[in-house]
């Protein structure tokens, strides 16, 4: 069954106010570590990375959608490479890509296939999107090789689809059987009238679910309108996290205009008909340690030169606040190491961070 959200209410934004009461107790009751800065930094000529995986040693994967590319980036020779080598026609328009055991795997939107490769950067095989799930590519495999998707409702032609709730499935490595591993929440979305007649839009700067999945099938399911992290074993066995603490930060005008300058001056008129979230998401995304509990990218307002995670164990509870100084965030951790991306005017600068002790275990 799915459900329906309804847009949220001044009441609900009172309520989120009145539950930061308190936070600052729990917060002084949890360890807090600086990330320490490596000498390791390089710099890709890209717009915009989003996601790493570790390949081992110091060698690292990185994907930047908008230029089509997969990186591989050596620390120890200070380069960046195309991951892959000399098979650059394998990867057309890669838009994800995620570790499993000693594979990484490649999701490429416009070949509508995942493709499978070595640490060192072989092809391994490739799999078609299966036709079942619309289309739909994987985002992660467990060391089973069960494979977990992230099927979202069809929008419809006038976007009211997306008021439904989207669904994790599991699919056997065949991916002949599946199940619904659990529900994640719609959208944020916004009546908005056009000329063509009335749309539901998502909120510009509104949040969203974000989840993953551990090597023994362990799910779990960072929420964004509840902000606690929720964890579903593979027998079906439920946790519900505990709300992590937060300040509320307002969508401020100083936001609007950072994000609609991200457009091209003929589109920002367009996009600015679609309204704004009223106050931030307390997160902006959240991965996987390497020993299995969930570091929170938190949000912030602009300005604020420090990066702030919550680490949440699968218990659900915050264990561990971590920082690092700068613009950037963080894209992949192992072997001791964050890999953290941030933007600047020529691109993206490519910094490794040490990780403390307890959450630096090399395999993942």
């Amino acid at each position: 069954m799915t459900n329906r959200r309804s847009t949220p209410c001044f009441a609900s934004l009172i309520a989120m106010l009145v539950g930061v009461t308190g936070c600052s107790r729990e917060v002084a009751q949890v360890a807090t570590t600086e990330l320490q800065p490596t000498p390791d930094t390089v710099i890709a000529a890209y717009s915009e990375v989003t996601g790493a995986a570790w390949l081992g040693g110091d060698r690292w994967a990185v994907i930047a959608p908008l230029e089509r590319a997969v990186g591989v980036v050596n620390f120890d020779r200070k380069t960046l490479g195309r991951f892959g080598g000399s098979r650059p026609g394998e990867l057309q328009q890669p838009f994800h890509l995620f570790r499993s055991g000693d594979s990484i795997y490649i999701a490429d939107w416009l070949r509508r296939r995942i493709t499978r490769w070595s640490l060192a950067g072989s092809l391994e095989g490739s799999i078609p999107a299966p036709e079942r799930f619309r289309g739909t590519l994987p985002k992660a495999r467990d060391a089973a090789g069960r494979w977990y998707l992230e099927l979202r409702p069809a929008p419809g032609r006038d976007g009211q689809g997306n008021l439904d709730s989207a669904a994790i499935v599991r699919a056997s490595p065949d991916f002949a059987e599946a199940d619904t591993v659990v529900r994640l929440a719609p959208f944020d979305l916004a009546e908005v009238q056009t000329e063509a007649g009335r749309r539901f839009e998502r909120r510009l700067l509104s949040g969203e679910d974000q989840w993953d999945v551990l090597p023994d099938g362990t799910v779990w399911i960072a929420r964004v309108t509840q902000n606690r992290v929720d964890w579903r074993d593979p027998a079906g066995r439920q946790v519900r996290g505990n709300e992590l603490p937060d300040r509320v930060l307002p969508v401020t005008q100083n936001d609007r205009d950072v994000f609609l300058h991200r457009f091209e001056p003929g589109l920002r008129p367009t996009v600015e008909q679609i309204p704004f979230a009223a106050i931030k998401p307390p997160f902006v995304g959240a991965l996987t340690d390497p020993t299995g509990r969930v570091w929170v990218v938190k949000n912030r307002a602009i300005g604020d030169s420090l990066r702030t995670y919550q680490i949440v164990d699968r218990s659900g509870k915050l264990v561990r606040l971590v920082s690092h100084p700068g613009l950037g965030r963080i894209l992949g951790l192992g072997n001791g190491r964050a890999l953290v991306g941030e933007p600047f005017a020529n691109g993206v600068r490519l910094l490794l961070f040490r990780v403390p002790g307890d959450s630096s275990s090399a395999g993942t």
